[in-house]
């Protein structure tokens, strides 16, 4: 990161940016903006120029020090291009940040006012985006007792859990379509129609489920 980049990253605090906002001003990933803010003294107390000393500092140590630097950016790089791939694929990009947020967690888990906090979005938008993601498989819910709050945990166990539901889905999709299809004359195109898209479908989805089942020990 250039001291011109710092300076800029100051100029977005000072003008009330959210990091998402300074993030795209400088074309780097979110969680980049984040961690250069977290490690030179916080959104109230950043300094470009003592910043840029800071790192050049342990720039000039050499060995070891430098490796967490190109690591970071190698696994900022990685988490932002999976989540552009999920909005790709249709996930709302919130959600899809959340997920990933909870992903990268060390413990796998977080409270709603953590990844507000963290991805500086809304309480409703982390409530919308957690339900949708334990609605699916992908998240859980839990009570902590000691802090009477919830929290959302990713485990192991998750990819199996997203798996089955979305094939267990697609497959009263797919039986619907075969039910409707019988009630359709044989030779109407429409019928035909349903009833292959039914039968393809049921199929792939029946496989898919004998598969993660088959393969779950892999997740243990």
């Amino acid at each position: 990161m250039t001291h011109q980049d710092r300076r800029r990253i100051a100029a977005g605090l000072a003008g009330r940016l959210t990091y998402a906002e300074i993030a795209r001003q400088l074309a780097r990933p979110t969680s980049t903006i984040s961690r250069e803010i977290a490690r030179n003294g916080g959104p109230g107390g950043y300094e470009p120029e003592r910043a840029h000393r800071a790192t050049a500092r342990r720039a000039r140590r050499g060995g070891p020090v430098s490796a967490p630097v190109s690591s970071a950016a190698t696994v900022d790089a990685a988490q932002e291009k999976i989540i552009e791939l999920a909005v790709r694929s249709g996930l709302p990009r919130t959600i899809a940040r959340v997920h990933m947020d909870l992903l990268m967690s060390e413990t796998g888990t977080r409270t709603a006012a953590e990844l507000s906090r963290r991805l500086e979005i809304s309480p409703a938008s982390v409530s919308a985006s957690v339900n949708f993601l334990i609605d699916t498989g992908y998240v859980r819910r839990e009570r902590d007792p000691r802090r009477r709050r919830d929290r959302y945990v990713v485990d192991d166990q998750a990819w199996y859990h997203a798996v089955v539901i979305s094939s267990r889905q697609t497959l009263e999709t797919a039986r619907a379509a075969l039910a409707a299809a019988a009630t359709i004359a044989p030779d109407d195109p429409v019928g035909r129609r349903l009833s292959k898209a039914g039968t393809f479908l049921e199929r792939v989805m029946l496989d898919s489920i004998e598969s993660a089942d088959r393969s779950r020990s892999l997740l243990t």
